[in-house]
């Protein structure tokens, strides 16, 4: 199959509306034809019954059956064909429909029963419609079944028009409908190619159906989002370019100075440290960059086997204690006896710790606390905390706390910050590992706490 590079394709909606509504005229007309056709016959021999069984009455409440009868036969013998027959009290049968008259029939009729059914006369199929006579015997009334028929036949032909009619009509009104219903999608998909074009500030209707509204509302809603969402790319990507000019101005500006001779020697050991510790700031700054960037791909790795929580936080305790030291910070360790054991990648979970433990030492003051504690959840998961002695967050600083660089801006001049992409990392690891990253401005320590929320092991109830 040959394509064009934009997909199959496709039919319109107004085309597919167009053939459904045909479609289901079509059945609908169909079993209206098939009830018509079927209620023409049956209508068509009652009423030709009807009309015998009138006569018939008549017919039989005359005073004498036999010669006024057979006068009467000679009248009802006329173009319709109707025919008559005569049965006297004592069984016998005259008149020119005898030989539709069966023994049934007969029966029935001197028994004082009216009858009402088909017989043969002259080989041909008729209606035989009896009434017993008022001083005995019994009057029947023949008609050959082609005037059912022909009678039938002329009702379906006049049906036959109103059901095309009908049929055209509902094609016709689906046509209108798919149009009417069209109409406003077909705008919707013009403002969502606009805005996939890289147009924003385009306004989606919301009125119509509610089906309609709904759509011009979410894309309104989407328009929004999606300029909401370049702004935030915007500052990040020029709050990196601050991040990185800051200290590759510093590298170029001391490398240059070194080139020409200008620092003295026994400042060299010096510059050089300058030199390390801001090489090692824009590492740190491009490793949050590329964690970033893994956390977005789809092939992102990871191990998941039963893993010991407790132990886990329990190594990385100990790897911080001395960190925490060296700046005065009292690092405590919260972890139950009994292993908090989850199906989860031990390694990421470390990595997600080491950042969390990492954020929060560089906003703790000198004697205050900062505490990681891990705790089995009542549905069989767990919940690690790290928690803080530092300055907290806000409620609008939770609302933003995971966006990239968002608490980077906002604190860059009032609190120490890193790469402004820490945070984002954590949240964006947690929901790899299946769980829920939240937090709360002001925990237990008097800073910011996070919790992560990690799901149970498979099979766990």
């Amino acid at each position: 199959m040959k394509g064009s590079g934009t997909g199959p394709r496709r039919a319109s909606l107004a085309r597919r509306l167009v053939l459904l509504t045909t479609v289901v005229a079509a059945l609908a007309v169909t079993l209206t034809g098939l009830v018509a056709w079927q209620t023409a016959a049956r209508g068509a021999e009652e009423r030709e019954r009807d009309r015998l069984a009138r006569q018939a009455t008549v017919l039989s409440r005359l005073p004498a059956l036999s010669e006024a009868l057979f006068h009467g036969a000679q009248v009802l013998g006329g173009p319709d064909g109707v025919q008559l027959a005569v049965i006297a009290p004592d069984g016998t049968v005259s008149g020119t429909a005898t030989p539709a008259v069966d023994t049934v029939s007969k029966a029935s009729l001197l028994a004082g029963e009216p009858v009402a059914t088909h017989g043969i006369l002259g080989g041909q199929d008729v209606l035989l419609v009896g009434r017993p006579g008022v001083r005995g015997g019994a009057v029947v009334l023949t008609e050959p079944y082609a005037i059912v028929t022909e009678n039938t036949n002329r009702v379906r032909r006049n049906v036959i028009v109103p059901l095309v009619v009908g049929m055209l009509g509902a094609g016709l009104a689906g046509a209108l409908l798919a149009r009417r219903i069209g109409r406003p999608l077909v705008r919707a998909a013009g403002i969502a190619h606009r805005l996939a074009a890289g147009e924003r500030g385009v306004p989606a209707p919301v009125d119509g159906p509610r089906e309609t509204a709904e759509i011009g509302q979410a894309l309104n809603v989407l328009d929004e989002a999606l300029a909401h969402s370049e702004n935030r790319q915007r500052e990040f990507l020029l709050s990196v370019s601050h991040d990185l000019r800051t200290p590759l101005t510093a590298l170029q500006g001391y490398a240059e100075a070194l080139a020409d001779g200008l620092i003295e020697p026994e400042r060299v050991a010096e510059v050089g440290a300058v030199l390390a510790d801001e090489t090692r700031r824009l590492d740190r700054f491009l490793a949050d960059l590329l964690d970033l960037a893994r956390l977005e791909a789809d092939d992102f790795r990871l191990d998941m086997a039963p893993s010991d929580l407790g132990a886990v936080v329990g190594e990385a305790a100990v790897f911080w204690t001395e960190p925490c030291a060296r700046r005065g910070v009292d690092l405590r360790c919260e972890r139950p006896a009994p292993p908090v054991v989850v199906e989860t990648d031990a390694f990421r979970v470390r990595q997600l710790i080491d950042g969390l433990v990492q954020n929060a030492l560089r906003v703790t003051p000198e004697g205050a606390p900062v505490v990681l504690a891990v705790r089995p959840a009542a549905d069989g998961g767990a919940r690690i905390q790290v928690r803080d002695g530092g300055p907290g967050l806000s409620e609008d600083d939770e609302r933003v706390a995971f966006e990239p660089g968002a608490l980077h801006a906002r604190y860059r001049g009032t609190r120490p910050v890193g790469s402004g992409l820490g945070l984002t990392v954590a949240h964006r690891l947690t929901g790899r590992l299946g769980g829920s990253l939240r937090v709360e401005g002001h925990g237990p320590e008097g800073g910011a706490c996070f919790t992560v929320t990690l799901p149970p092991e498979p099979g766990t109830s």
